[in-house]
Parts: structure tokens; sequence; C-alpha cells
């Protein structure tokens, strides 16, 4: 797999291996354990999440800035992992939520989310950058051996960069287990089991003391025989359950820390094999002419114009495709039958795809290089904004045949209804493996792209640039459950799959131009 690509990109997958694996395990459970830690509403905990998530990736903005100032990409991607670290062990600490701490606990555990996002922010554009850096040392040393060598090299950049995406999601493959694993694990020590309706339901009795029957069915489930007369018995119940509940997911943030920690060991170990390549690129750069000096900012512009205008585009993807940790989820929850398998393991499907299928779509791609009809990257994303409209064209028609009004309403219907309409876990199944396809069209590739277009001196920048597109998008993540709790579920993925019809229609409107900059 390695064999024609640059020594460091195995460094360096392996490093994010690691970050990414302890990422997870925390992005797989924060919507889902916000709402039973703290009770929050599907569209509050979306919110919060809609903020972390842009705050991971506008910071990656701020680290690729600090980066390209410092010429310090290894110290600044170092940092990052520690700070990470920090953040998962505040989120770690089991403290029970009363009505007299639940205010401070969640700016407690929003300081922790802010640390990951900063460190987050530090490290990603940085290593990804780092990526793009291999490449270019790569090719200009098969440039020395002639065009012939120099085409083969230029072509192994989209291969190296699925690759290292590949190493991305063996992380993110394991990671969704673990909380669950742990959680069911420490129920069981307390003769209970996990139900993915009880946190709501006891919230709502310790909020306003009305026993409701979905409450005493689903305890019985969970192992737990109530009296609906026994209010005493039935508040130390659901305080309980809601305690041993979330020190399982607590207890499972401490798998994240051990993860940082083996990624910065790693990237301590291998961090030489990386090349600096900003420190060699002042140095040429004091030879230019002011006419060659002229040239190269024209050329500037032209590049940082194309990527302004793929970071258009990619932002309704990013919106689209991370409804994986929002309403996708809370779809899970509530329209599956997730008796056997909580929801949040239907997260690991997207990584198992991307592990199966990277090697496929490789192959296609190249099979069609070598018969002289090889596609553009810029053409590639296109088609991904296409396929990913495909994905959610299956759910919306779906969610029509079925009947499926609001989840609001969903969830006012007794345990009996809901059981009848619920969904089969294929569902996800082709719904997530045309939403990894898509993905695998843009994220690698744009990763990619940006390496291909960006300034040599400004790697750390363009990269950040790339994440602060997924932050836009990420920012109006919350519109997801919103629409989820106030739409036919029909409407609902029909609104995003719209809007990824409508952004790639206007990527092949700019295909043959990014083509030229990109070659040029």
């Amino acid at each position: 797999m390695f064999k024609n690509h640059p020594k460091g990109l195995l460094a360096a997958a392996l490093s994010n291996m690691g970050e990414r694996f302890g990422y997870y395990i925390m992005n797989a459970v924060l919507t889902l354990f916000l709402c039973s830690k703290f009770g929050l509403t599907d569209t509050s905990a979306g919110l919060i999440y809609s903020f972390f998530y842009c705050g991971i990736y506008v910071l990656s903005l701020v680290g690729g800035i600090i980066a390209d100032r410092t010429s310090n990409y290894k110290g600044t991607i170092q940092k990052g992992l520690i700070i990470m670290a920090l953040g998962y062990v505040v989120l770690s600490i089991p403290i029970l939520a009363t009505p007299a701490n639940k205010a401070g606990l969640l700016v407690l555990t929003c300081a922790a989310l802010f640390m990951i996002a900063f460190g987050n922010g530090l490290f990603k554009g940085n290593l990804q950058a780092i990526v793009g850096q291999l490449y270019d040392n790569f090719e200009a040393d098969a440039a020395k051996e002639g065009p012939e060598k120099l085409k083969w090299a230029q072509g192994q950049r989209d291969s190296g960069f699925q690759i290292f995406y590949v190493f991305i999601n063996i992380g993110g493959l394991i990671a969704p287990f673990v909380a669950p694993l742990i959680r069911q694990w420490w129920l069981g020590l307390h003769n209970l089991s996990y139900n993915a309706q009880l946190p709501k339901l006891c919230h709502d009795f310790i909020a306003n003391g009305t026993v409701s029957n979905n409450l005493i069915s689903e305890a019985a489930n969970a192992g737990a025989v109530l009296d609906p007369s026994n209010l005493e018995a039935i508040g130390q119940f659901c305080g309980n359950y809601l305690n041993y509940f979330n020190t399982g997911i607590h207890y499972s943030f401490i798998a994240s820390v051990c993860a940082m920690l083996i990624s910065l060991a790693i990237f301590l170990a291998t961090k030489k094999t990386l090349p600096t390549p900003s420190k060699k690129e002042a140095a040429v750069s004091a030879g230019y002419t002011e006419e060659e000096k002229l040239a190269m900012a024209k050329e500037i512009k032209q590049r940082m114009y194309a990527l302004f205008a793929v970071l258009g585009v990619v932002i309704f993807f990013w919106f689209s495709f991370h409804q994986n940790g929002q309403s996708l989820s809370f779809f899970a929850r509530d329209f599956v039958n997730t008796s056997k398998i909580p929801p949040e393991i239907w997260q690991a499907v997207n990584p198992f795809f991307v592990i199966v299928l990277t090697p496929v779509i490789m192959w296609l791609f190249g099979w069609l290089g070598r018969r002289g009809k090889q596609i553009s990257t810029p053409r590639k994303i296109a088609y991904g904004m296409g396929i990913a409209a495909i994905a959610y064209i299956f759910l919306s028609l779906f969610s029509f045949k079925m009947g499926y009004p609001s989840a609001q309403d969903f969830l006012a219907q007794d345990t009996a209804a809901q059981a009848s309409m619920k969904a089969g876990p294929w569902v996800l199944i082709v719904m997530y493996f045309f939403l990894t396809v898509a993905e695998l069209f843009i994220s690698p590739l744009g990763l990619s792209f940006v390496s291909k277009v960006a300034p040599k001196s400004m790697q750390g920048l363009c990269q950040g640039l790339w994440l602060g597109a997924t932050a836009v998008g990420n920012l109006f993540l919350f519109l997801g459950p919103k629409m989820y709790n106030v739409m036919p579920l029909g409407w609902c993925w029909g609104v995003f799959a719209c809007l990824c019809l409508l952004s790639m229609g206007v990527m092949f409107g700019m295909v043959k131009w990014l083509e030229r900059v990109t070659n040029s």
C-alpha cells in the first residue's frame, strides 16, 4: 500500500489514526450524552454540537496560521495532542448532574469541548499540510528523473490522501463500540441494561413528577420493575439510572486520553521522517526577480480564487454529511430498532465502508487513468455531491413510504405504536453506503486538491481554510435536528437532497476553470 508513496506517509497516517480513535469515541456519543447527562432537548444538544464541530474547523485555520508563521508544524501538532488529552481528562470525570450543579457542569463540559476543539485545530490541518508537503518533495525528486516520472508521481497524490484517509477511519471504525460497551458494562454491574429512551423519560419525570406509561414499560425493559403509585421509588430509580448510564460514558473518555497519548508517542518517535519545507521555501524565494514575483502573485491569486470556489460548494456537503452525528443519530435512536445495537454503534458503518470501499475506488480511478480517461479532482468532487444527494433521496422516499411524521409527533405516540413503525437496520446501512461513497469522492480528494492549489508558503493556512469551510457547514448542523423534530421526515431529508443536487450543479459549472487552475 505504501510502496509507491513517500516514506513519511505511514508515520503521519499512524499519528492521525490514534488521534481519530480518541476523537470518534467522544463524537459517537456526544449529542446523545448531552441529552442523557443534562436533559437537553435534541435541538439544544445539536446547537452545542454544531458550535463544537464548527470550532474544531475554525480553530484549524488559527492552527494553520500559527504553524505557517512560526514554521513549526511539528511543535504545533504536539501541543495540539497535549491540549486534546487534557480536554478528554476533564470529560472523563464522572460528576452526577443535579438541579443545583447542572449549569456549572454544562459550562465545564463546554470548556472541555473547547479544549478538544482548540487542540484539534492545532493538530488536524497541520498534519494534513505536512502530508501535502511530503508529496511536494516526492514530486520534486521525481522531476529530476524526467517528465514521465514526474507525471507518475503527481498521479500518486490523490491515492496517497485516500490511504491517509483510510487510517483515519480505522480509528473511527473501532471507536463507536467503546463507549456503548463501557456504558453497558457499568449498567450491568448495577443489574440494569441499556435503553435508548429511558434517559429522556427519566429527565421528564424528574422535571415534572408525572409518571408516564412509557417510563414504566421502558424501565421494565431495562431490568427494573416499578410501582406507578410509588413516586419516591420511581424518582430514586430515575436518578440512579441516569447516574449509572452517564458514568459509563464518562469512563469511556479515559480511552480517548490513552489514544491521544499513543498518537503523541507515535508522532514523537517518527517526526524526523516528516518534512519542514516552509524553511526551504523561504530560501528559494530570495532568488526571484520582480517580474517573477509579480507572475507568482497573479498565479497565487488564481489558485486562491479556485480554492474559495470549491470551499463554497463543499460547505453544503459537510452540512449534510455531518448529520451522522446529529439528526441521523437521532433517527437511529428513534426510528430504527436498536434493541440489540445501540444507536452510537451505527456510526461505525461509515468508517467500515471507507476502509472497504477505498481500495475499490482507488482501483477504479487507476483503471480509468491507465486507459486515458482519468477523472480530474474537481470533477470527482462534483460526482461526490451527486452521490450524497442519492443517499438523502433514498432516505426521503423511504420515510414517505413509511409515513413518518416529525420526530416530536412520533415520540408522542405510545411505545407499541412506535415499535410497529420502526425500520430495520438495513435502512441505515444503505444510507451510510451512499454517504460514504460520496465522502470518498470529496473529503480525501478535497485535501489533495487543496495541497495542489495551495501556495507553498501557505500550506497550513490553506488546509485551515478547507477545514474552515467544513466549520461553516458544521455551524448550521443544528438545523438538522430542528427540521427532524418539526417536519415530516420525508421533507426533512428532501432538504438535504436538494442542497446536494444544487451543489453538484454549481461544481460542474466550474469544472473546466478549476481543471485549468489545478494543472497550471
